[in-house]
């Protein structure tokens, strides 16, 4: 009885796997077909392969890289609406925290470009790790300029520029550029 157990056991957590490698395989393959979609500009096929990933894979990282990059497909195309939805659906069931960190990090610049400042403020408000440090803080300026308040966005751009790698030169440049157009 105790080997007809573990073997029943055994074969089960294999099927579990098997099934496993199967729907990744498959999110996977989805995931490829939108980037591909993305890049071509076919906003049909990206608005079906990001559902369907959404929808038919929900818990999978490419469920939540495909909202990321459908997210970014429509922001740029101005549409934020379509855009802030991708990314909230992100931010809210991405299986990781960097992919939650990047989502919300996205889902500010969006709102910032909308004009919901005070909206952008708080996801920015929201605790991410430290390799996101400069990005937020930089983000957070450019909302505090749109909000026309100087002071403390110059306090924003100053926390990114202590809080950057000394390898991101084009970020660094970047933020520097817009302290100094703000007076330092």
């Amino acid at each position: 009885a105790l080997v007809l157990v573990a073997a029943i056991g055994f074969g089960g957590w294999q099927g579990w796997r098997y099934y496993q490698r199967n729907q990744s395989a498959k999110a996977s393959a989805l995931y490829g077909q939108l980037v591909r979609a993305a890049q071509s500009g076919d906003a049909k096929l990206v608005s079906e392969t990001s559902g369907a990933l959404t929808q038919d894979f929900p818990r999978t990282y490419y469920a939540a890289m495909g909202s990321l990059v459908a997210g970014k497909f429509y922001f740029d195309r101005h549409d934020g609406k379509t855009a802030e939805a991708k990314l909230r659906w992100a931010l809210e069931h991405a299986p990781s925290d960097d992919l939650r960190d990047l989502a919300r990090l996205r889902t500010a610049a969006v709102l910032l470009d909308e004009g919901k400042h005070d909206d952008a403020l708080k996801l920015l408000d929201a605790p991410h790790a430290d390799a996101y440090a400069a990005q937020y803080a930089a983000l957070r300026g450019d909302v505090l300029v749109a909000k026309k308040e100087p002071d403390k966005a110059k306090a924003a751009y100053r926390k990114a520029l202590d809080k950057m790698s000394t390898d991101d030169n084009a970020l660094r440049e970047s933020v520097r550029l817009r302290l100094d157009a703000l007076g330092g």
